[in-house]
């Protein structure tokens, strides 16, 4: 087999492998979400479930500053997403749905954090599909990094205590019964 007929099979494999292991990823989506995040032997992840969350600043779509540290007390649905993602923008509808189903919750906070670079076609976006949860801009993807994000759409369930209780990679449907009971009882859970 000459040399070029050899690079060639191998840029082959390594592109069917590689589309593979996206394949699985974005379908391997219905992992427990309130369970710790299997990190491997030996690895202390930033964000492991039971760490306290990195607190970041940031500037809403609003102009106004926004910080995870301004929400303790409160359990916060963190999402990182971007409108350039499409699982990204599979999930969208439903944290608008679980936003709705406790949005006389005042304990619960959605707060999604776009590393779009240009914000207006991140308004244009949110605008066009009539969301209306809270989007900090991170073009920069500070947040990303201090989270050890591996892939969009990454979420965070964070409690009241700012601890981290789960992360999801992936899209996920956001408004269903076990996310809401979940929800629910770490609401009624006493602060402190």
């Amino acid at each position: 087999m000459s040399r070029d007929k050899l690079l060639s099979a191998v840029a082959g494999l390594l592109l069917v492998g590689g589309l593979g292991v996206i394949i699985v990823r974005l379908t391997a989506s219905d992992a427990p979400m309130f369970a710790k995040r299997d990190t491997g032997a030996g690895s202390a992840a930033t964000v492991a479930a039971g760490r306290i969350a990195p607190d970041f600043k940031l500037t809403g779509l609003d102009g106004k500053p926004g910080s995870l540290a301004e929400l303790r007390g409160k359990v916060v649905f963190l999402n990182l997403w971007a409108t350039w993602c499409p699982p990204c923008r599979e999930e969208m509808p439903s944290i608008q749905a679980l936003r709705r189903q406790f949005q006389k919750a005042p304990d619960f906070v959605v707060l999604t954090v776009s590393e779009d670079s240009n914000p207006s076609q991140v308004a244009a976006y949110i605008k066009r599909n009539n969301f209306n949860f809270r989007v900090l801009l991170d073009p920069r993807n500070s947040v990303g990094e201090a989270y050890d994000v591996s892939g969009l759409p990454e979420s965070f369930v964070i409690g009241r205590d700012g601890r981290i209780v789960a992360h999801h990679v992936g899209p996920y449907d956001w408004a269903n019964q076990d996310i809401r009971e979940a929800l629910e009882d770490l609401l009624k859970a006493k602060p402190g």
